[in-house]
């Protein structure tokens, strides 16, 4: 999002983006950051931000769009998820994990997972999370990684799982089933240890 704002800008059409275009450049930088909570240090986003703001977006309602209007079913599917979640405190990591069958318990609609990543990284001395769910419509299981300080889940993600993406945030894809794809990732917890148990 921020590199389709700079390109808009290079051009010369900053005074082209209307006030919707605006909302969905905000709307994709506030997400992609964890609500700024990550990868977001640098003071160019917040002048970017400060542009987006001259459009007349309102930040706080989009913010309230995106993290909390929720359905009933997708809140408790997540309370469903978080009571079996699994933390390995020896590696300060943590697991969740959704099946198929589980999701069709909690009427599961695309979306409804969506940020279920991050809760476990609200845990006191946990770094990593990880969230293992089973694809609806391929045999494969969808894998979310995110983490805090300098933990590189990017390359965990791209050495386990065939996939990549940044320092704090990425992903990747499995084929086996939900079981298979937890002993990949207690073994990537192994080999990872001491960076996961490093202090910062």
């Amino acid at each position: 999002s921020e590199l389709i704002f700079r390109l808009i800008c290079r051009m010369g059409y900053f005074s082209d983006i209307s006030k919707e275009g605006a909302e969905c450049i905000y709307t994709g930088m506030m997400t992609d950051t964890g609500g700024f909570t990550y990868n977001s240090n640098n003071r160019e986003i917040y002048f970017i931000i400060s542009e987006l703001l001259s459009k007349g977006i309102d930040k706080d309602d989009i913010y309230r769009k995106v993290y909390n209007t929720y359905s009933e079913s997708r809140l408790r599917l997540m309370g469903y998820v978080l009571s079996n979640m699994v933390v390995y405190s020896d590696y300060n990591s943590a697991l969740i994990s959704l099946t198929k069958e589980e999701q069709s318990k909690f009427d599961y609609i695309k979306g409804d997972s969506e940020g279920f990543v991050n809760i476990p990284l609200t845990i006191k001395n946990v770094c990593f999370s990880c969230f293992l769910r089973e694809d609806t419509e391929k045999p494969m299981i969808k894998i979310s990684l995110r983490s805090v300080g300098t933990f590189p889940c990017n390359q965990l993600a791209a050495e386990f799982f065939n996939g990549g993406g940044h320092l704090n945030a990425s992903g990747g894809e499995f084929f086996g089933t939900i079981e298979e794809a937890k002993a990949v990732f207690e073994q990537a917890l192994e080999k990872y240890k001491p960076l996961l148990t490093a202090k910062s």
